[in-house]
């Protein structure tokens, strides 16, 4: 590595040490990584028990669309005037 400055071999001095303190085995999310997981899943509860009380009151009733029932009654009024 005759090409490298100084600095450069000093911070890859620094960086490898500390690569080699950390075991890729040990290292975990902790308390607070499983803390915000259950907040999360909590959140998600409740807004899908929420969602689920919220869609259970809806009555949807569809007004019957006008533009299909003169198009059947033209059909209708069609068909039964013509004779063979």
């Amino acid at each position: 590595m005759p090409d490298m400055s100084a600095s450069a071999s000093l911070a890859m001095t620094h960086l490898t040490t500390l690569a080699k303190e950390v075991d890729e085995d040990k290292v975990t999310p902790g308390v607070l990584g499983f803390i915000v997981f259950a907040v999360m899943a909590l959140a998600v509860w409740g807004l899908m028990k929420s969602m689920n009380r919220h869609m259970s009151r809806v009555d949807f009733k569809e007004a019957p669309d006008p533009k299909a029932d003169a198009g059947n009654a033209r059909d209708t009024s069609a068909s039964g005037s013509a004779k063979p």
